[in-house]
Protein backbone atom coordinates (compact mmCIF):
# COMPACT_ATOMS: atom_id res chain seq x y z
CA UNK A 1 0.00 0.00 0.00
CA UNK A 2 2.57 2.61 1.06
CA UNK A 3 5.01 2.87 -1.97
CA UNK A 4 8.06 2.64 1.18
CA UNK A 5 10.85 0.37 0.05
CA UNK A 6 13.63 -1.31 2.32
CA UNK A 7 16.74 0.95 2.21
CA UNK A 8 14.68 3.61 2.86
CA UNK A 9 15.35 6.46 5.63
CA UNK A 10 11.78 7.53 6.61
CA UNK A 11 10.62 9.98 8.68
CA UNK A 12 7.60 9.85 10.93
CA UNK A 13 5.41 12.94 11.82
CA UNK A 14 3.31 12.49 14.95
CA UNK A 15 3.89 8.91 16.09
CA UNK A 16 1.74 9.45 18.99
CA UNK A 17 1.91 5.99 21.11
CA UNK A 18 4.34 4.16 18.52
CA UNK A 19 2.10 2.11 16.62
CA UNK A 20 3.60 3.10 13.30
CA UNK A 21 6.67 3.57 14.52
CA UNK A 22 7.48 -0.21 15.06
CA UNK A 23 5.46 -1.52 11.41
CA UNK A 24 7.43 0.87 9.78
CA UNK A 25 10.71 -0.11 11.57
CA UNK A 26 9.91 -3.41 10.28
CA UNK A 27 10.49 -2.36 6.56
CA UNK A 28 12.85 0.68 6.30
CA UNK A 29 16.53 0.68 6.98
CA UNK A 30 16.09 3.66 9.37
CA UNK A 31 12.96 5.24 10.95
CA UNK A 32 13.24 9.14 13.02
CA UNK A 33 10.33 9.85 14.21
CA UNK A 34 9.12 13.53 15.05
CA UNK A 35 7.20 14.06 18.47
CA UNK A 36 6.42 17.60 19.65
CA UNK A 37 4.33 15.98 22.60
CA UNK A 38 7.56 15.61 25.22
CA UNK A 39 5.43 13.00 27.63
CA UNK A 40 4.89 10.94 24.15
CA UNK A 41 8.50 11.47 23.24
CA UNK A 42 9.76 10.56 26.69
CA UNK A 43 7.50 7.42 26.19
CA UNK A 44 8.65 6.80 22.57
CA UNK A 45 12.76 7.06 23.64
CA UNK A 46 11.55 4.29 26.68
CA UNK A 47 9.60 2.12 23.96
CA UNK A 48 12.10 1.83 21.34
CA UNK A 49 15.61 2.38 22.75
CA UNK A 50 16.85 -1.08 22.15
CA UNK A 51 16.09 -0.35 18.66
CA UNK A 52 19.52 0.90 16.84
CA UNK A 53 17.64 1.70 13.76
CA UNK A 54 14.66 4.22 15.18
CA UNK A 55 15.00 7.75 16.96
CA UNK A 56 12.97 10.11 18.39
CA UNK A 57 13.23 13.83 18.16
CA UNK A 58 11.23 16.23 20.12
CA UNK A 59 10.39 19.01 17.52
CA UNK A 60 8.07 20.84 15.93
CA UNK A 61 7.92 19.51 12.72
CA UNK A 62 7.28 22.70 10.54
CA UNK A 63 11.10 23.35 12.00
CA UNK A 64 12.41 20.16 10.57
CA UNK A 65 15.10 20.35 7.81
CA UNK A 66 14.81 17.27 6.16
CA UNK A 67 17.59 17.93 3.69
CA UNK A 68 19.81 18.38 6.60
CA UNK A 69 18.53 14.88 8.45
CA UNK A 70 18.99 13.21 5.19
CA UNK A 71 22.65 14.38 4.69
CA UNK A 72 23.33 13.24 8.61
CA UNK A 73 21.96 9.90 7.71
CA UNK A 74 23.70 9.95 4.31
CA UNK A 75 20.57 9.53 2.32
CA UNK A 76 20.12 11.27 -0.67
CA UNK A 77 16.22 11.72 -0.11
CA UNK A 78 13.65 9.84 2.55
CA UNK A 79 9.95 8.65 2.85
CA UNK A 80 7.67 10.82 4.88
CA UNK A 81 4.54 8.94 7.09
CA UNK A 82 2.48 10.62 8.98
CA UNK A 83 -1.05 10.81 10.61
CA UNK A 84 -1.52 15.02 10.54
CA UNK A 85 -4.56 16.99 12.85
CA UNK A 86 -7.11 18.99 10.50
CA UNK A 87 -6.10 22.18 12.29
CA UNK A 88 -2.48 21.65 10.84
CA UNK A 89 -2.27 19.88 7.45
CA UNK A 90 -1.76 22.60 5.56
CA UNK A 91 1.09 24.14 7.21
CA UNK A 92 2.67 21.24 7.08
CA UNK A 93 1.73 19.64 3.35
CA UNK A 94 3.38 23.42 2.86
CA UNK A 95 6.42 22.55 4.60
CA UNK A 96 6.98 19.29 3.14
CA UNK A 97 6.72 20.36 -0.24
CA UNK A 98 9.12 22.97 -0.08
CA UNK A 99 11.72 20.86 0.90
CA UNK A 100 10.39 18.00 -1.86
CA UNK A 101 14.10 17.66 -3.21
CA UNK A 102 14.42 15.74 0.13
CA UNK A 103 11.74 13.86 -0.39
CA UNK A 104 11.32 10.47 -2.53
CA UNK A 105 7.94 10.12 -1.82
CA UNK A 106 5.22 10.38 1.43
CA UNK A 107 2.21 8.67 2.69
CA UNK A 108 0.24 11.04 4.60
CA UNK A 109 -3.11 10.10 6.90
CA UNK A 110 -5.47 12.81 7.08
CA UNK A 111 -9.26 14.08 7.52
CA UNK A 112 -11.01 12.30 4.01
CA UNK A 113 -12.35 16.22 2.80
CA UNK A 114 -8.97 17.54 2.98
CA UNK A 115 -8.05 14.32 0.86
CA UNK A 116 -10.75 15.19 -1.75
CA UNK A 117 -9.60 18.41 -2.00
CA UNK A 118 -6.13 17.75 -2.18
CA UNK A 119 -6.79 15.22 -5.29
CA UNK A 120 -10.58 16.88 -6.77
CA UNK A 121 -10.21 17.18 -10.69
CA UNK A 122 -11.26 20.55 -12.13
CA UNK A 123 -14.53 21.84 -12.63
CA UNK A 124 -15.40 20.05 -9.52
CA UNK A 125 -16.78 21.50 -5.34
CA UNK A 126 -13.26 20.57 -3.79
CA UNK A 127 -10.95 21.48 -6.79
CA UNK A 128 -9.25 25.22 -5.52
CA UNK A 129 -5.56 26.56 -4.42
CA UNK A 130 -4.98 23.20 -2.08
CA UNK A 131 -5.25 21.05 -5.46
CA UNK A 132 -3.20 23.09 -7.19
CA UNK A 133 -0.51 24.02 -4.57
CA UNK A 134 -0.52 19.70 -3.99
CA UNK A 135 -0.32 18.81 -8.07
CA UNK A 136 2.21 21.33 -8.42
CA UNK A 137 4.74 19.10 -6.45
CA UNK A 138 3.44 15.84 -6.05
CA UNK A 139 1.14 13.40 -7.63
CA UNK A 140 -1.38 12.66 -4.89
CA UNK A 141 -3.78 9.45 -4.66
CA UNK A 142 -6.19 8.13 -2.12
CA UNK A 143 -4.85 4.98 -1.38
CA UNK A 144 -7.45 3.49 1.17
CA UNK A 145 -10.32 5.17 3.22
CA UNK A 146 -9.77 4.66 6.96
CA UNK A 147 -12.45 4.44 9.14
CA UNK A 148 -13.09 6.28 12.39
CA UNK A 149 -12.58 2.94 14.51
CA UNK A 150 -9.62 2.19 13.45
CA UNK A 151 -8.02 5.31 15.74
CA UNK A 152 -7.91 5.44 19.44
CA UNK A 153 -9.88 7.70 20.71
CA UNK A 154 -12.04 7.10 17.68
CA UNK A 155 -12.53 10.42 15.87
CA UNK A 156 -16.12 11.53 14.28
CA UNK A 157 -14.31 12.03 10.90
CA UNK A 158 -13.67 9.80 8.71
CA UNK A 159 -10.01 9.45 7.03
CA UNK A 160 -7.53 8.90 4.15
CA UNK A 161 -4.97 7.78 3.62
CA UNK A 162 -3.25 9.40 0.59
CA UNK A 163 0.06 8.42 -1.17
CA UNK A 164 2.52 11.74 -3.18
CA UNK A 165 5.04 10.77 -5.80
CA UNK A 166 7.30 14.10 -5.73
CA UNK A 167 7.58 15.05 -9.18
CA UNK A 168 6.82 18.28 -9.89
CA UNK A 169 4.36 19.57 -12.69
CA UNK A 170 6.48 22.48 -13.60
CA UNK A 171 10.14 21.20 -13.49
CA UNK A 172 11.12 24.09 -15.96
CA UNK A 173 10.51 26.56 -13.40
CA UNK A 174 12.66 27.98 -10.49
CA UNK A 175 11.24 28.16 -7.07
CA UNK A 176 10.77 31.77 -6.77
CA UNK A 177 8.46 31.25 -9.67
CA UNK A 178 6.81 28.71 -8.51
CA UNK A 179 6.21 31.10 -5.57
CA UNK A 180 4.74 33.73 -7.34
CA UNK A 181 2.41 31.06 -9.22
CA UNK A 182 0.88 30.06 -6.50
CA UNK A 183 0.63 33.77 -4.99
CA UNK A 184 -1.28 34.18 -8.64
CA UNK A 185 -3.39 31.00 -7.69
CA UNK A 186 -5.23 31.82 -4.58
CA UNK A 187 -5.65 35.50 -6.35
CA UNK A 188 -7.63 33.36 -9.23
CA UNK A 189 -9.40 31.51 -6.37
CA UNK A 190 -9.96 34.49 -4.14
CA UNK A 191 -13.67 34.60 -4.68
CA UNK A 192 -14.36 31.47 -6.15
CA UNK A 193 -17.94 32.50 -7.63
CA UNK A 194 -16.26 35.41 -9.53
CA UNK A 195 -14.59 34.39 -13.13
CA UNK A 196 -10.80 35.00 -13.75
CA UNK A 197 -11.41 38.57 -15.49
CA UNK A 198 -12.98 39.99 -12.29
CA UNK A 199 -10.64 37.72 -9.82
CA UNK A 200 -7.85 39.61 -11.36
CA UNK A 201 -9.15 42.79 -12.71
CA UNK A 202 -7.01 44.57 -9.94
CA UNK A 203 -3.58 42.98 -11.40
CA UNK A 204 -3.86 42.93 -14.92
CA UNK A 205 -6.33 44.83 -17.46
CA UNK A 206 -9.37 43.16 -19.18
CA UNK A 207 -7.77 43.21 -22.22
CA UNK A 208 -4.97 41.06 -21.00
CA UNK A 209 -6.61 38.54 -19.12
CA UNK A 210 -8.75 38.07 -22.00
CA UNK A 211 -5.57 37.65 -24.37
CA UNK A 212 -3.88 35.16 -21.87
CA UNK A 213 -6.92 33.33 -22.07
CA UNK A 214 -7.16 32.79 -25.79
CA UNK A 215 -3.75 32.04 -26.22
CA UNK A 216 -4.35 29.12 -23.74
CA UNK A 217 -7.50 27.84 -26.03
CA UNK A 218 -10.21 29.21 -23.47
CA UNK A 219 -13.37 31.63 -23.32
CA UNK A 220 -12.64 34.96 -21.07
CA UNK A 221 -15.84 33.80 -18.99
CA UNK A 222 -14.13 31.21 -17.12
CA UNK A 223 -13.66 31.12 -13.65
CA UNK A 224 -10.96 29.98 -11.89
CA UNK A 225 -11.99 25.85 -10.99
CA UNK A 226 -12.15 25.57 -14.32
CA UNK A 227 -9.04 25.13 -15.48
CA UNK A 228 -6.49 23.10 -15.26
CA UNK A 229 -3.49 23.27 -13.54
CA UNK A 230 -1.11 23.58 -16.64
CA UNK A 231 -3.91 25.58 -18.49
CA UNK A 232 -3.80 28.37 -15.64
CA UNK A 233 -0.33 27.98 -15.74
CA UNK A 234 -0.40 28.87 -19.49
CA UNK A 235 -2.55 32.15 -18.35
CA UNK A 236 0.24 32.95 -15.95
CA UNK A 237 2.45 32.71 -18.24
CA UNK A 238 1.23 34.55 -21.00
CA UNK A 239 0.54 37.53 -18.47
CA UNK A 240 4.18 37.19 -16.75
CA UNK A 241 5.99 37.94 -20.42
CA UNK A 242 3.61 40.81 -21.53
CA UNK A 243 4.16 42.34 -17.86
CA UNK A 244 8.08 41.96 -18.96
CA UNK A 245 8.91 39.13 -16.26
CA UNK A 246 11.30 36.39 -17.81
CA UNK A 247 10.37 32.86 -16.20
CA UNK A 248 12.24 29.90 -16.86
Amino acid sequence: MLPLAAGDLVFEIGPGRGAMTALLAGRARKVIAIEIDNVLAQGLQEDFKEESHVEIILADVLRIDFAALCRQEGATHAFVFGNLPYYITSPILHHLFGQRDAIRAMGLLMQREVAERLTAAPGTRDYGYLTIATQCYSQPHIALDVPPGAFSPAPKVQSALVTFQMKGMFDRWRQDTYDEFLEFTKRCFAQKRKNLLNNLAGIYSRGRISEALEEAGKPANLRAEQLSPEALANVFEFLARVAGRAHD
